[in-house]
C-alpha cells in the first residue's frame, strides 16, 4: 500500500492519487468511492479521468502478463530484489513462480 506510507512522492495530489490506487486494488473496494471523490476534489474531472485511465491500463497489462505466465527476467529480478522485498511484492499471489 502506497498511501499507508504517507507517500505523496512530491507529486501534486500524490497522497490522494496513492489513496485512490490503493482503494481500487483493495478487496471489496469499500474505500474507493471516498478516495475517488477526494481525488476529484483535489484535481478536477479531467485529471480524475486521466488517473482512472492509468489505473485501468496498469491493471490490464499486469493481468495480461500474469495470465500468460511471463516470468520476471533474471536481470530485472536481481536489480529489483531489495525493493521487492521491502515493499512486500514477493508476497503478492501474482509473484508466485515468477522470481526464482
Amino acid at each position: 500500500m502506497v498511501a499507508a506510507r504517507g507517500a505523496g512522492g512530491g507529486v501534486a495530489a500524490g497522497a490522494a492519487l496513492a489513496r485512490y490506487a490503493d482503494a481500487f486494488f483493495e478487496e471489496g473496494r469499500q474505500r474507493f468511492p471516498a478516495a475517488r471523490d477526494r481525488l476529484h476534489g483535489e484535481v478536477g474531472g479531467a485529471a480524475l479521468v486521466d488517473a482512472a485511465g492509468v489505473l485501468a491500463i496498469f491493471n490490464a497489462v499486469v493481468r495480461i502478463a500474469d495470465a500468460t505466465g511471463i516470468p520476471l527476467e533474471e536481470q530485472k529480478a536481481a536489480m529489483s530484489a531489495d525493493f521487492r522485498g521491502a515493499l512486500g511484492i514477493n508476497d503478492y499471489p501474482a509473484a508466485a513462480g515468477k522470481v526464482g
